[in-house]
């Protein structure tokens, strides 16, 4: 089987990275996609999609990238399972990030037409 996912977007906050008991580093950031067709009212709708980034990833994101970064995330798609009852629950689908490429400053504004600036994490 093969599960990856390739997006292109900007991140919606300035990441912020999470030890958890075990000592693991964590990022979960959310990632604004374009879509590329139009909508019945002529516009571009947007999704917002989780992503999580672990361990040296997630020191790198942080550090370097914030609130605006368009970004090439290369990933895997999991489901994750929150029980809301005993007969409840909710399915969350995420990605899982296994590359970054930082695509352009936020504050630049042509940043959507030049990538020959990119470095990859």
């Amino acid at each position: 089987m093969f599960n990856q996912v390739s997006l292109i977007g900007r991140l919606v906050q300035d990441p912020e990275i999470k030890v958890l008991d075990s000592g693991k580093k964590v990022s979960e950031v959310t990632l604004a996609v374009r879509r590329a067709f139009k909508n019945m009212d002529g516009e571009y709708d947007t999704d917002f999609i989780r992503v999580t980034l672990w361990e040296g990833l997630a020191e790198t994101v942080t550090s370097y990238m914030q609130k605006g970064t368009l970004v090439l995330v290369i990933g895997r798609a999991q489901i994750r399972r929150y029980d809301i009852s005993e007969e409840r629950y909710l399915n969350i689908i995420e990605i899982v990030a296994e590359r970054v490429t930082f695509l352009s400053n936020p504050f630049r504004k042509d940043d959507e037409s030049r990538l020959d600036d990119e470095s990859s994490f």
